[in-house]
């Protein structure tokens, strides 16, 4: 059934990895001009890339210079890894950001619009180039000169922002734990889905909880909550739950894949295809493992991934499910899953950062394996 339904910016210092709660002790927002006064951006190093300045090719065999804080670590909780138009891998953790261009790896500080260190959930990239962390204080900028941070006292309705995606029209759609919002580049507003019962498994949940967040071909916004998942096409929201064939209402992640088939993770209900009349719910059919299916990607090669809490790695090619060998826990603990444009497979999760190297996965520190 369908139904329808000014800002300020505080731009934030961005030094060596390191989370602290201090709040500015100006006592009041810091001003762009100021921070980049400060150098509010530690630009990656310029070693390694002399021949740039000759007019010669780089190349990516280089070794990679590392530009970090010496106590700086990709270590802990990575939740998120993402690959920008330009090839550079985002690492976000808690209280971390890197940055690897290939060159140089270089390490930031991110803050909130209260000075205070965050947690990095989810980075995307607008048309601009622009980067975009959700976090758990809210949203952050980085447009490769400065860190701009908006909070509650801009307009979000909460600061624990848990899924991202934009538009055709360039519109942001965030998901947090009090519901959706929307953000055209200068003013936040409210979206309202129905709200749902929270899920009392979860270490993080609420009615109103939206945990993915995707946009699909036809430009529809598809929102996965505890309640099943909603589609809206820009008129009003439809609704897809266990009534209509899903295997669970508590949606975790959504991937639309290059045929157009719409993937769904679930929290009790394991994996499911859905092609747009019908479901296919191979985690009910005893096809794959898994209940609680945490995330779901799709390569450039087309192969779609997915992992989840005490659940393998699986690969589906488009016509068969591959089940990767499982490795000390790595596997079945995965926040992401990426696929890089050089074939490359980077796993995060609870145990921190791993890549595959084809036999098995290599746990991924500041000094690499990168290449």
């Amino acid at each position: 059934m369908l139904k329808q339904v000014s800002i300020s910016v505080v731009c934030l210092n961005a030094l060596f990895v390191g989370c602290n709660n201090q709040t500015p002790s100006s006592g009041g927002p810091v001003t762009k001009d100021a921070v980049l006064a400060e150098g509010a951006v530690r630009p990656p190093s310029n070693q390694g890339s002399e021949t740039a300045a000759s007019g010669d090719r780089l190349s990516l065999e280089r070794p990679l210079v590392v530009d970090v804080g010496p106590n700086a670590e990709i270590s802990g909780v990575v939740r998120s890894v993402f690959q920008d138009s330009k090839g550079v891998l985002w690492i976000g953790g808690e209280c971390d950001l890197f940055r690897n261009d290939g060159r140089t790896l270089t390490s930031y500080d991110i803050k909130d619009d209260l000075g205070r260190g965050v947690t990095i959930h989810k980075i995307i990239e607008d048309k601009a180039g622009n980067i975009w962390c959700g976090t758990d204080g809210g949203l952050t900028r980085i447009d490769g000169k400065s860190f701009t941070s908006y909070g509650e006292q801009h307009g979000l309705i909460s600061r624990g922002i848990w899924s991202m995606a934009i538009d055709a029209n360039g519109v942001m759609w965030l998901g947090t734990i009090e519901g959706v919002c929307r953000f055209d580049g200068k003013t936040f507003s409210p979206f309202a889905l129905p709200e749902a019962e929270p899920d009392p498994t979860r270490g993080v949940t609420s009615g109103k909880f939206v945990h993915c967040i995707t946009v699909d071909r036809k430009g529809q916004v598809w929102f996965g909550t505890n309640g099943g998942a909603y589609i809206y096409d820009g008129q009003g929201l439809k609704n897809l739950s266990e009534r209509d064939g899903l295997p669970n209402d508590a949606v975790s992640s959504i991937l639309e894949d290059k045929s157009g088939n719409i993937w769904f993770g679930t929290i009790h209900g394991g994996i499911s295809r859905f092609d747009g009349k019908d479901f296919t719910n191979f985690t009910e059919q005893g096809v794959v493992e898994g209940q609680e299916i945490w995330c779901i990607h799709e390569g450039p090669s087309g192969n779609v991934w997915f992992s989840g809490k005490n659940s393998p790695l699986y690969r589906h090619d488009g016509n068969a499910f591959t089940k990767m060998k499982e490795q000390d826990g790595i596997t079945s603990l995965a926040f992401t899953i990426l696929e890089d444009n050089l074939g490359r497979l980077w796993l995060s999760g609870t145990n921190g950062l791993f890549r595959y190297d084809g036999e098995s996965f290599v746990r991924v520190t500041k000094n690499g394996p990168w290449q």
